[in-house]
């Protein structure tokens, strides 16, 4: 059957991976995006784009309305979005920190506690968070955005004890480096020496990412929650 998915995010890099699988599954996606335009492979794939800043509630119950208004409830929520301040810690401002938090983990809670209302009623759904490596392993000069992503895991972990007995599973996928534009801005020395310390020598696609998340919420994953998924290559590998 064809089920209303949201990607969070999901104009570039990561969550664009994820809305296409979906899609390409018979799915019927719809994304939010904060800034531009979507690609053109969205639209042609059929996607729902809506533009929604998920640090904004009242953003995030209007995106909630026009896509239960196209595509149904919410069946699957892929929460994807997220920001990077990068800065050493005495050099870090207040903002730096809190506006990480306020998107990348107050943001989940936004687009999660938003979608479960749907899913309570239909005693079923699938949530998948999408974390980072940095969150277990940690990263100097990323004290915000690993705190954030770290934040995910006892989250996800927490709903999926409170939420279990609904048949709603809550699972979060850790990727770890990414061939993506967040990434593509690094100097080949940094792109080297980070590839150095993956064991599977190099960065992974977008689509692998997508991929365990589409498992993770398909009928053969019926049975996993509260799982941590890397799939980082190895580099965080006993974390």
């Amino acid at each position: 059957m064809s089920r209303s998915v949201l990607v969070t995010g999901g104009n570039r890099g990561i969550g664009l991976a994820i809305a296409l699988a979906f899609a390409g599954n018979g799915d019927k996606v719809a994304i939010t995006y904060r800034s531009g335009e979507p690609p053109k492979a969205l639209t042609d794939s059929g996607c729902l784009a809506v533009r929604c800043d998920i640090t904004d509630s009242e953003q995030v119950e209007q995106a909630y309305k026009e896509i239960e208004e196209t595509h149904g409830p919410v069946e699957v929520l892929v929460a994807n979005a997220g920001i990077t301040k990068d800065q050493l810690l005495m050099r870090m401002s207040e903002e730096d920190f809190t506006s990480v938090l306020d998107t990348n983990l107050t943001g989940t809670f936004r687009v999660v506690k938003r979608a479960n209302r749907a899913m309570l009623r239909a005693r079923r759904g699938r949530v998948v968070l999408i974390s980072s490596v940095v969150g277990l392993l940690g990263s100097a000069g990323q004290a915000n955005y690993a705190a954030s992503k770290a934040g995910l895991v006892g989250f996800a972990r927490s709903l999926a004890r409170e939420l279990g007995s609904r048949n709603i599973t809550f699972n979060v996928v850790a990727p770890g480096f990414v061939d993506t534009d967040m990434t593509n801005v690094l100097t080949d020395e940094q792109r080297q020496n980070i590839v150095a310390n993956v064991p599977l020598g190099r960065y992974a696609q977008p689509e692998e990412i997508a991929a365990a998340v589409r498992f993770l919420a398909s009928d053969d994953a019926a049975y996993i929650t509260g799982a941590v998924i890397p799939v980082d290559g190895g580099l965080g590998m006993g974390h």
